[in-house]
């Protein structure tokens, strides 16, 4: 069995997510292929994507493709780009409707498999918090990483999470849109067309 095959098959949270605000059972939203060469590294899937089976189809996805330059046919290629999220599971909401965070026995039964097997990952984008705290080692703020984005290129490119309940820090850090997301798309560009 294929290790999408047994991610996709993984239950490990059912209780958890049954407790949760909205009560649902884990559907793991597994889109990577060992020939992928760009990695998108997120939080968790949304209520959204949890409903479609398919990542970033949403409004964050719509502003994540733009910010990389990619279609949504090709960003949902998954023989050139793997995503992979810190849990691979909609988390579900608090009682007040807030999202709750990716559990981190997702990312401690699975993510170490997979990364072995992406190895010929050429780009890492690592969007928010979480996935920036495993695969950067950050210990600093989204925002101080973010700013410190030349420190991990070109191999990786850590930005912010492009929900639209980020449109106020991006008014406030303009800087991205002039700075970071230019060479974002040129090596995007330039891993595809290699």
């Amino acid at each position: 069995m294929s290790l999408a095959t047994r991610i996709a098959s993984c239950r490990i949270c059912a209780d958890r997510f049954a407790q949760t605000g909205t009560a649902h059972a884990p559907r793991p939203v597994v889109w990577f292929r060992p020939t992928a060469r760009i990695l998108i590294a997120g939080q968790a899937p949304g209520a959204r994507v949890h409903a479609s089976g398919k990542p970033f189809d949403d409004p964050s996805g719509e502003r994540l493709r733009e910010w990389l330059g990619l279609s949504a046919a090709q960003f949902h290629d998954t023989s050139r780009v793997a995503i992979v999220p810190m849990a691979f599971c909609f988390p579900g909401y608090n009682a007040k409707g807030a999202d709750l965070p990716p559990p981190p026995v997702c990312r401690s039964t699975w993510h170490d498999l997979v990364m072995q097997e992406l190895a010929g990952i050429r780009l890492s984008v690592i969007v928010g918090g979480y996935a920036q705290k495993y695969h950067l080692h950050s210990k600093a703020g989204v925002t101080e990483t973010v700013r410190a984005w030349r420190d991990h290129a070109p191999r990786a490119f850590p930005l912010p999470h492009p929900s639209w309940r980020n449109t106020a820090w991006l008014k406030r850090n303009a800087w991205f849109a002039q700075d970071v997301l230019p060479a974002l798309r040129a090596r995007v560009k330039e891993v595809l067309n290699d």
